[in-house]
């Protein structure tokens, strides 16, 4: 007997639902687009910009990028020169002391620092300079990335037949408003 109401539910189900022909449809000249995809684009994007940095975004005609790929370097080359300078201050000085030829009390830049503190300053600017290093590699593997994708997505069609955007109703129920989002596939 169950098995009897399960096969009516599924007939039930089955003619409720209507079925339409499909409608030929002619593919005209108009309708297609015709796009030169490049594959090789984004890889001569990406070694342009490892060659010389800013080259890919220049190579995908995003002039306004190149600045900022320079900033970042510029910077943290700055920032790495800087530490290096302060490290090797705290260094020789402390090496100084160690072998007996330091100023001591007179040296105008050292002369207030104890043993602890020269030891301490070689290790924050230390940590410092690695830290620059790190971060000026990040911002050339990124500047090399940014190239990449941003030639891949030249390559990308995006046409107004393929939309998405946020949707607000209003419920005739409660009058409370409805959030969604609406995906339109027109063809």
């Amino acid at each position: 007997m169950r098995k009897l109401h399960y096969i009516s539910i599924l007939i039930c189900l089955f003619l409720s639902f209507q079925g339409n022909a499909q409608e030929e449809m002619t593919l005209r000249a108009a309708d297609t687009i015709k796009t030169v995809i490049d594959p090789n684009r984004p890889a001569r994007a990406a070694f342009y910009s490892a060659l010389v940095p800013g080259l890919g975004q220049a190579y995908n005609k995003k002039y306004w990028k190149i600045p900022i790929v320079y900033i970042g370097l510029g910077s943290g080359i700055y920032f790495y020169t800087f530490n290096q300078k302060k490290y090797q201050g705290f260094r020789n000085e402390y090496k100084k002391r160690l072998a007996g030829t330091s100023l001591g009390a007179d040296d105008p830049t050292y002369g207030d620092f104890s043993d602890d503190k020269l030891i301490r300053g070689q290790k924050f600017h230390q940590r410092n300079r690695d830290l620059s290093a790190l971060i000026t590699a990040g911002i050339y593997i990124l500047n090399i990335v940014d190239a990449n994708v941003d030639a891949h997505l030249m390559q990308f069609n995006v046409n107004d037949n393929l939309t998405v955007k946020p949707d607000l109703n209003q419920n005739e129920f409660d009058y409370r408003y409805n959030y969604g989002l609406t995906l339109t596939y027109n063809f």
